[in-house]
């Protein structure tokens, strides 16, 4: 009983630490976009959705090194279906309707549902080979190249005074040194959720799809709240969408170059179909550039089917 306070004792402190800084950084983060002249949803997409992004990659990498590299799947798994559900359901409810002026059905959308479903392929076979790994990272690669290019068009295509801005040298200190706080805070989070689950007597691979999965989605959730709240909708949307795709692709891949990757059957039937679902559930949903609140609700009804399904309550 003893160790339980601690380890609640210990996620308290890191969850606070958590919340600060990602306020601190979504701040910075939008101050440094508008000075180089970048949209708000492109902050989010980059920015904002790698550096939230940092402690699933990190747990992933750990992961794989104490030989318990069956959470890596089920880490990206929960996380990304976490995003799609919890995330964009919270932020729908407090900025309603949440609306997009980024066009998102060029290039954005399709790769966040064609990353899913190369995800699902490649392991469907319960195996991620080192090849498939290589090809999910090269995928990021062709999508930051893009969003990189087309930021740049937007900055020539804007006024003059946008080129005349200098770089915030401030905000960048902000950003490193709010990264590194979310990921502390991210870290102990994770680590205390995963040590109270373990006195629960929660197995493992149901930590992972859960637990660490919505312990490593902290990031997103707490800078989506944050910029929903602020009226930034689309650095929530953004978030969601690169942190989707950065885990589809690069939480996988970069992972596997370092080990192999043990992929579940038990987690693929349990989560990857309601991945997929929840996946092309969002894509129609955007079409009209807009999340409502009705349509948060359904994605939370979703979410709590989807845990309460993992620990048998439905």
């Amino acid at each position: 009983m003893q160790e339980l306070i601690i380890w609640l004792v210990i996620f308290i402190v890191s969850l606070f630490v958590l919340i600060k800084a990602s306020d601190f950084f979504t701040d910075a983060a939008e101050k440094i976009g508008i000075s180089l002249g970048i949209s708000p949803f492109l902050v989010g997409v980059t920015i904002v959705s790698v550096g939230t992004s940092l402690p699933e990659l990190v747990s992933s990498i750990i992961a794989v090194y104490q030989n318990s590299s069956e959470i890596v799947f089920g880490n990206v798994l929960g996380s990304n279906i976490a995003n799609i559900f919890l995330i964009i359901g919270t932020a729908s409810l407090i900025s309603s309707p949440l609306r997009m002026q980024y066009e998102l059905i060029n290039v954005d959308l399709p790769l966040f549902v064609g990353s899913a479903f190369l995800l699902g392929l490649t392991v469907l076979d319960s195996n991620f080979s080192i090849n498939e790994a290589i090809i999910c990272i090269l995928g990021y690669v062709v999508y930051v190249l893009y969003t990189i290019s087309s930021g740049k068009e937007e900055q020539e295509s804007g006024t003059e005074n946008n080129s005349k801005k200098s770089l915030p040298l401030k905000q960048i200190v902000i950003v490193i040194a709010s990264s590194l706080f979310v990921f502390l805070g991210a870290t102990y989070t994770i680590e205390s959720v995963t040590k109270i689950s373990e006195i629960l007597n929660i197995g493992k691979e149901l930590i992972a799809l859960s637990a660490v999965a919505l312990g490593t989605s902290l990031p997103e959730l707490i800078v989506t709240i944050s910029a929903a709240r602020k009226g930034n909708p689309e650095i929530a949307v953004g978030n969601v969408l690169g942190s989707n795709i950065f885990n589809s692709l690069m939480v996988m891949g970069i992972p596997r170059l370092t080990g192999n990757l043990v992929i579940p059957e038990d987690v693929i039937s349990s989560g990857l179909l309601v991945l997929l679902a929840g996946t092309i559930l969002f894509f129609f949903v955007t079409q009209d550039k807009q999340v409502t609140r009705w349509e948060g609700l359904i994605f939370f009804l979703f979410y709590g089917w989807f845990i309460g399904n993992i620990f048998g309550f439905v």
